[in-house]
């Protein structure tokens, strides 16, 4: 593909509330073997030889205490950028977007802690030839589609079903205007940042795999599958 590597920024998300975890403690910040849930996709990203940069983006406030816990202590010299987070998803996005200046960005959940190399390289090859990719892994379970009464209307084929994880990955250009363009419409019930190319440029992504470790620290029961993978690495 390219001869000569585009810089690469991957945006963390670190601003989420935690509000399924029942905790005091962010999500984020809660401790898996003695370290922040956080620093593991920063240690990924940090190692990685395609990303250039890291944009951390906090909730309100937390901006000092990431430098001071997180960024300074482990070392994280790729993150250049700490950046507050908004009121929603797309608002964090959106203001880590607005300091980036060209290549590839590759939003992650800072809640994913088990993004390895091998899906950074996969999402960097796929970003290159269609300029949007986003990871997932196809859903192991039948999915019901339920009607407004909560009865099961409709069985999509599970073939064609993704649960969608991250990175997403695009060219900076295109999800930067399509995030500037959204703003403009206040179309607020985007929950992912492919839905924004969807909507506003009806752009579709590609869809790479993940991995199915590739999970999400929500709820308690996400904790306990998260030692279980710690100790058993694959």
């Amino acid at each position: 593909l390219e001869m000569v590597k585009k810089h690469c920024t991957a945006i963390v998300l670190a601003a989420g509330q935690g509000k399924r975890m029942g905790t005091k403690v962010h999500k984020q910040y809660l401790l898996l073997q003695d370290k922040p849930v956080l620093y593991y996709s920063l240690q990924t990203f940090q190692d990685s030889a395609l990303i250039d940069e890291i944009y951390l983006v906090t909730g309100q406030g937390e901006e000092s205490y990431c430098e001071e816990q997180i960024v300074r202590p482990y070392g994280f010299t790729k993150v250049t950028h700490i950046v507050e987070g908004g009121a929603e998803r797309y608002n964090s996005v959106w203001n880590a977007l607005k300091y980036v200046e060209d290549g590839y960005v590759f939003i992650h959940d800072g809640a994913r802690p088990f993004i390895s190399e091998e899906i950074i390289e996969r999402a960097y090859e796929a970003v290159q030839s269609c300029n949007a990719c986003v990871v997932g892994m196809p859903v192991k379970d039948t999915i019901k589609i339920a009607d407004e009464e909560g009865y099961a209307k409709q069985t999509p084929d599970r073939k064609n079903v993704w649960m969608i994880q991250t990175p997403q990955t695009f060219s900076y250009a295109l999800i930067y205007e399509a995030y500037e363009e959204m703003l403009k419409t206040e179309d607020t019930a985007i929950t992912d940042d492919a839905m924004v190319l969807e909507r506003i440029k009806g752009k579709k992504s590609k869809l790479i795999e993940g991995s199915y470790r590739n999970i999400k620290i929500t709820t308690p029961e996400d904790l306990l599958i998260a030692n279980v993978y710690l100790q058993h690495p694959e």
